[in-house]
């Protein structure tokens, strides 16, 4: 999601590294000006530039901190938590949910009540999971990418697959959680079901995803590199990419557009949650509550053309018309993510 645009970068010199996070500074308000100290919240890579346009201003005159966002991805944010269990240093962390799944099972997280957070009870009921173990603070929906200038349109999930493409396609790692949406393709288009049904068809996801080979120019972990690429002309399609992405720099007039194709799109929440016995907790969940109240929720939305969680706002993101949108089962995803890694990394390498 963020709107970093890495010049430069060609065929040749495309790498799959991780992205790093800046630092943003934060001053304080009212209630808290007394603790005024620094919370370090991790968040996505991609993420990173708009947290800093964005969420910086408001959080300097909404909490008394200084806030350094740390962004990686979310696998990597969930080895930060883990490691640092019996002294914490991230008080808040935003990531994916089915990661937040291993998160809560490793007991890393702190619930986020409505007594703490009161703008959680304006939330749709289906952005609080597991009781207030994290909530959705934004919702971009997931499809491809394309570069204009090469295609008018993407109307099947089809298109990755045909020959006319070989070479034009970058996927991303299942290290990401947006590869679990190629996964799912693959195993919609080789086993004839629906997604509903094929999302458990792994060895048909398999099987299709060797057809997609002769089609990869890369299989991408640093979303951004992968993008420029597109942005550039040296790739027609970027598989799985977010409303929050690439509508953006559509919008800035980059030759891109997110296309919804015929068989459905995805939906992408993305999460926020108190680490349990991070530092500062009163100020994590003063961020937290201004993340999920309707200013952050508005502007967050109209900038990254998202869903809002909050149902005061109506800002945002239109979800394609009469597109199926499929959300997976996230708990089949942590149970066997790290053997589909192993499985994909093996199989996918060019």
């Amino acid at each position: 999601m963020t709107l970093t645009n890495l010049r430069g970068i060609s065929r040749r010199s495309f790498l799959k590294t991780s992205a790093v996070a800046a630092a943003g500074t934060l001053a304080a308000p009212s209630i808290l000006r007394a603790q005024s100290s620094e919370i370090v919240i991790g968040c996505a890579g991609s993420h990173t530039a708009w947290m800093e346009a964005i969420v910086a201003p408001h959080m300097k005159e909404a909490i008394g901190a200084d806030i350094l966002f740390e962004g990686t991805k979310s696998s990597v944010n969930l080895e930060k938590m883990s490691s640092n269990k019996d002294k914490p240093y991230l008080s808040v962390v935003q990531m994916d949910d089915p990661v937040m799944i291993q998160a809560v099972e490793a007991d890393l997280l702190v619930p986020i009540t409505a007594d703490a957070v009161p703008n959680m009870t304006d939330l749709r009921a289906d952005a609080v999971h597991m009781d207030g173990m994290w909530c959705n603070y934004v919702q971009p929906w997931a499809g491809v990418a394309y570069n204009t200038d090469m295609k008018d349109g993407v109307p099947s999930w089809e298109a990755l697959w045909d020959p006319a493409n070989a070479g034009q396609i970058i996927i991303p790692s299942l290290q990401n959680t947006e590869g679990m949406w190629t996964l799912f393709v693959a195993a919609m288009l080789g086993s004839g079901k629906p997604f509903a049904q094929a999302q458990y068809e792994i060895d048909a996801a398999f099987a299709k995803l060797e057809e997609l080979k002769p089609n990869l120019l890369s299989v991408y972990t640093t979303m951004s590199q992968a993008f420029n690429l597109l942005e550039q002309g040296e790739i027609s399609m970027l598989a799985g990419n977010f409303s929050s992405y690439a509508l953006p720099r559509k919008a800035e007039g980059v030759p891109v557009d997110l296309a919804a194709p015929k068989e459905g799109i995805f939906a992408m929440p993305s999460g926020i949650c108190l680490v349990k016995g991070g530092p500062n907790p009163e100020l994590a969940q003063a961020y937290v509550n201004e993340m999920l109240g309707p200013k952050m929720q508005s502007e967050i939305a109209d900038f990254a053309s998202s869903v809002p969680a909050n149902t005061t706002v109506t800002a945002g993101a239109t979800i394609p018309d009469g597109v199926p949108i499929f959300s997976p089962d996230w708990a089949f995803v942590a149970a066997n993510r790290r053997d589909w890694i192993e499985r994909f990394d093996k199989l996918m390498a060019l």
